[in-house]
C-alpha cells in the first residue's frame, strides 16, 4: 500500500508560478513511475504529466508543455510539479498517483495509489 500526500496548492494569480508537491510513503519508491493528473470543477480528471522511476523520462499535457515542469527526488520519496504562468484554466485540484505499469502513461487507469489532491485556484 503506497499513501500519496500532496501539498502546495493554493490561490494565485494569473501570470504567477506556483509549486505542488506530492511525499510518498513507501521506501519502494523508486520503482513507481509517477504521474499529476488534474480535475477542474464539472470536468472529467485529465492528465497533467507523468515521469519515469529514474525521472530520465518527462511526459506532458499539451496544454501545460512549455510552462509545467515534473521532477522527482527518490531519496526524499518526493514528486515535484513547477506550474509557470498559470491562467484560470489551470484551476482544479491536482492529484499526483503512482503506476507499477513499466512505463509512465497518461492512462488514469494504470494508476494504481493516488493522492486525495491540493486545490490550485488562478484568478484573473
Amino acid at each position: 500500500q503506497v499513501q500519496l500526500s500532496e501539498s502546495g496548492g493554493g490561490l494565485v494569480q494569473a501570470g504567477d508560478s506556483l509549486k505542488v508537491s506530492c511525499a510518498a510513503s513507501t521506501p519502494t519508491f523508486s520503482s513507481y513511475n509517477m504521474g499529476w493528473f488534474r480535475q477542474a470543477p464539472g470536468k472529467e480528471r485529465e492528465f497533467v504529466s507523468s515521469i519515469s522511476r529514474s525521472g530520465g523520462l518527462t511526459y506532458y499535457a499539451d496544454s501545460v508543455k512549455g510552462r509545467f515542469t515534473i521532477s522527482r527526488d527518490n531519496a526524499k520519496n518526493t514528486v515535484n510539479l513547477q506550474m509557470n504562468s498559470l491562467n484560470r484554466e489551470d484551476t482544479a485540484v491536482y492529484y499526483c498517483a503512482a503506476s507499477i505499469v513499466d512505463n509512465p502513461t497518461f492512462a488514469r487507469r494504470a494508476y494504481t495509489y493516488w493522492g486525495h489532491g491540493t486545490q490550485v485556484t488562478v484568478s484573473s
